[in-house]
Parts: structure tokens; C-alpha cells; sequence
């Protein structure tokens, strides 16, 4: 369920790919979670618990985590995270973008050179239902090692939607509904 946890470390993987162009990247079903099966045991043995995936066709741009939605927040703060047809939408990173827009972030979703912009995220966090954010403290690609700081601003987005969730604040998008 929704923790908040420590943060994780990273990696790049190089010489997998989580979806294919023009392939079911954007819809839940199982084989786009089978692909990254031998990548994350074999990334697990290194230390790090989470894969990022690059597109497929450049393995330059930014699609996402092993299981869950790619976001960062830049130093200019801006909540950034992925446009590609390969990218599941997520109803939590659609949730936190609002959020971030009602704390004073502009957000972004379009592409995202990795080796471009890496320099320029504060903070990075792997979003999704099951876990809300889980912050990520570096990512790895190759022997390259990107530190990120402390996740203030995705404490803050995580302490608000668990807020809302769990109905200690109100809820102004009407997000929730009464079922009982």
C-alpha cells in the first residue's frame, strides 16, 4: 500500500527495452511488465531496486520505471514527466500534476532528454497506485552516478494526496466518491 519510504537508487537500463514503438506501452497488461523481468533481477543484484527505460528507438528519451510513471521536479521548478505512446497513463501522476499546479508549479509533460536534461532535476520520484511516490536519490547510466536531493517537494505532493485520500483535507477536485 501507499508508503513513504526511503529513497532508492536507479539504473539506466541499456540493452533491454520496456515497449516498442507503436506497441501496448500504454495499456495494463501483463507482457509490459514481463519485459522487464531479467533486467530488474540482474539490477536487483547490483544494488538497485528500480530500472528507468529509455525510449526504444534512441534509448534517448525518458519513458519510465519498471512499474510505475517517471516525474521530476526541476531546479526551476517545473513537475516534468513523460509524453510517449509507449507510457501508461497514470491516474496518480495526473493526480500529483494537479497538485502540483495548485502548489505554484508549472507542469510539463513532453519529452525528456535524458542525457540533456538529468543535470537539471532536483528531485526524481517513480509514481503509481500502489506506493503514491517512491523518491529516487541517483540514477545510474552506465558509470555515470546523478544525485538528487531531498524530496521536499514530492513530500509535500505525497503528504497532500494522502491527505485528501484519507479525507484530512478537503477534496477540491472531487476526487473521491462516497460509496457507503
Amino acid at each position: 500500500g501507499p508508503s513513504w519510504g526511503s529513497a532508492v537508487p536507479a539504473i539506466v537500463v541499456e540493452d533491454y527495452d520496456r515497449a516498442a514503438p507503436n506497441g501496448v506501452g500504454q495499456v495494463k497488461c501483463a507482457g509490459n511488465y514481463a519485459a522487464d523481468i531479467v533486467p530488474a533481477a540482474r539490477a536487483k543484484k547490483q544494488g538497485f531496486p528500480v530500472c528507468l527505460y529509455l525510449d526504444a528507438k534512441e534509448h534517448r528519451y525518458v519513458e519510465e520505471f519498471s512499474t510505475s510513471n517517471f516525474v521530476a521536479i526541476t531546479k526551476s521548478g517545473v513537475y516534468l514527466t513523460p509524453d510517449s505512446v509507449s507510457v501508461l497513463d497514470s491516474v496518480t501522476n495526473a493526480s500529483l500534476e494537479k497538485l502540483a499546479v495548485d502548489m505554484g508549479l508549472k507542469v510539463e509533460r513532453r519529452k525528456i532528454d535524458f542525457d540533456a536534461e538529468v543535470d537539471s532535476f532536483k528531485e526524481v520520484g517513480a509514481v503509481g497506485t500502489g506506493v503514491v511516490i517512491t523518491v529516487i536519490e541517483s540514477i545510474t547510466r552506465d558509470s555515470k552516478v546523478y544525485k538528487f536531493e531531498q524530496s521536499e517537494v514530492l513530500q509535500n505532493m505525497y503528504n497532500k494526496l494522502r491527505a485528501i485520500q484519507t479525507g484530512d483535507e478537503a477534496d477540491v477536485h472531487g476526487w473521491m466518491r462516497d460509496i457507503a
